[in-house]
């Protein structure tokens, strides 16, 4: 764990006033706010897991601010169902399971988070799936529809392999500074870092020069 700056200063300014160094009355002071650094370390490490969750999550924000990131987002909540109806054409939204009104909510107070923390982002990318394109232009208000990223759900290993080949290499020609956002579907994330994030939610990766995702951590939808 990191030194937590508060109780590094308290600690500096209590072991002068052991020492003799201070005043009887700032020699109580330093013990005070030495005690109170402890108990607010005390308080991080007994704090539920939300809270912490929390204070990660600012942090990863902070981290997107200095940009060259990628960020993986699930599209929003859809209308209930799995895969898409009979009869699915691409390009044809009417064939297919699309956002719900709720869906389409949160895809807008996605975009309202990434404002409200500054994060520059340079390019969206996405499925060419009606609810990745429509979550991409809710949150961001542009979307490049991306091959690469269209769904997996009923791909064979192979197909599969060629998507995540094709990603990688797009991945390493990518202008550095910004963020790259990426709206796709469960199954491409999960193929990409093992994860499965929920409706809404974002995985944020780094990629190294051959395309390869390290996993930096992972933003749950902006509360409402």
């Amino acid at each position: 764990m990191a030194p937590c700056p508060i109780a590094d200063a308290a600690g500096r300014y209590a072991d002068r006033a052991e020492t003799g160094w201070l005043p009887a009355a700032d020699r109580e002071n330093a013990m005070v706010k030495r005690m109170a650094a402890i108990f607010f370390l005390i308080s991080l490490l007994l704090a539920p897991p939300s809270l912490q969750a929390g204070v990660e999550e600012e942090a990863l924000w902070s981290e997107l601010r200095a940009g060259g990131y990628v960020v993986l987002l699930r599209h929003a909540v859809t209308e209930p169902g799995t895969g898409d109806p009979p009869g699915f054409r691409l390009g044809d939204c009417s064939t297919q399971r699309n956002l719900s009104a709720q869906g389409r909510a949160d895809a807008r107070r996605i975009g309202e988070a990434f404002r409200r923390h500054q994060v520059p982002v340079f390019g969206v990318w996405s499925s060419r799936w009606c609810r990745c394109l429509e979550t991409a232009q809710l949150a961001f208000g542009k979307a490049k529809p991306a091959p690469m990223l269209d769904s997996m759900y009923e791909d064979g290993e192979a197909a599969i392999k060629q998507k995540i080949r094709a990603l990688r290499a797009a991945l390493a020609r990518r202008p550095p500074g910004g963020n790259l956002i990426l709206v796709t579907h469960n199954r491409n994330v999960h193929a990409l870092t093992g994860l499965s994030p929920a409706s809404g939610e974002m995985v944020v990766v780094r990629p190294d020069a051959s395309g390869m995702l390290k996993v930096i951590g992972r933003l749950d939808l902006p509360a409402s």
